[in-house]
């Protein structure tokens, strides 16, 4: 009985040992996913963001012997280097990456009114920002030869139109590209490359953009969008399927992008 009961506890661990960055995880989803990350056994769970206070509240709640806050602006390349050179010397490997930092367009951004400075704040940290961590987090795997699994962050803006936020649509629509790309380009590696589509959910980040709403207010409101009744989406939900894509269960599963959007309708 106790050897099945060991082997159970084995199993539900699903990061075993394992070393994983988590970029935006301070709060939402990627909090979310540090701590499921956690509970799943992972040796550590790094946790990158620039919002100190909460990041460093998360990791200490965590536990320091499973989870470090780390400060990175993803739009500095050489702060998302810094950051995989760190956590491979600290703990001798990169073996998951969930790159997950984003941001939403502060106004509309309709095309005709398109906002070019917002744009750009956007295309970095969506864009260029989510290629940066991508990019270097596969070379510490290459280079110490790591079967990794790197799961990047969309949204079902990345199939879809929308009447407004061009910006944010564009954006998700080149994580997708990066993902497809970089899936080809690592396998030979042995390194999977994934991405998780979620539909709207109440988040902080989402939160401070509809600042009048209460949370039950703002999930009934994405609800409306979706064909699934009875169930909200939430920030475990997603991490949920992030935990899918990083761990063994999809062990022969890349250039997938699996949407976490209870049947998503215009």
């Amino acid at each position: 009985m106790a050897e099945s009961v060991h082997s159970m506890n084995n199993t539900a661990q699903k990061l075993a040992g394992k070393v994983a960055i988590i970029t935006g995880g301070a709060s939402g989803i990627g909090e979310e996913a540090a701590r499921l990350f956690a509970n799943h056994g992972a040796r550590m769970v790094v946790i990158a963001d620039i919002q100190d206070h909460l990041g460093h509240q998360v990791a200490a709640s965590i536990g320091s012997h499973r989870c470090t806050y780390v400060r990175c602006d993803v739009t500095e390349e050489e702060q998302v280097k810094s950051l995989v050179d760190s956590t491979v010397n600290a703990y001798g490997q990169l073996d998951v990456l969930f790159s997950n930092a984003g941001i939403i367009s502060p106004s509309n951004q309709k095309l005709l009114d398109l906002d070019f400075p917002q744009f750009d704040r956007l295309f970095a940290v969506n864009t260029r920002g989510m290629a940066a961590c991508v990019k270097h987090a596969a070379r510490a795997m290459v280079e110490r030869r790591v079967r990794g699994s790197i799961v990047c962050t969309a949204s079902v803006a990345a199939s879809h139109g929308c009447m407004q936020y061009t910006d944010y649509v564009m954006s998700k629509h080149a994580v997708k590209g990066l993902v497809r790309a970089a899936s080809m380009q690592l396998g030979a590696h042995s390194i999977r490359v994934n991405c998780v589509s979620p539909s709207g959910l109440a988040t902080p980040l989402t939160r401070a953009a509809h600042p009048t709403m209460e949370i039950e207010e703002l999930q009934k409101m994405y609800a409306q969008s979706c064909r699934l009744k009875g169930v909200f989406l939430t920030a475990k939900h997603v991490a949920d399927a992030v935990l899918f894509l990083a761990s063994g269960d999809s062990e022969f599963v890349t250039g997938l992008d699996l949407v976490v959007d209870g049947s998503f309708e215009l």
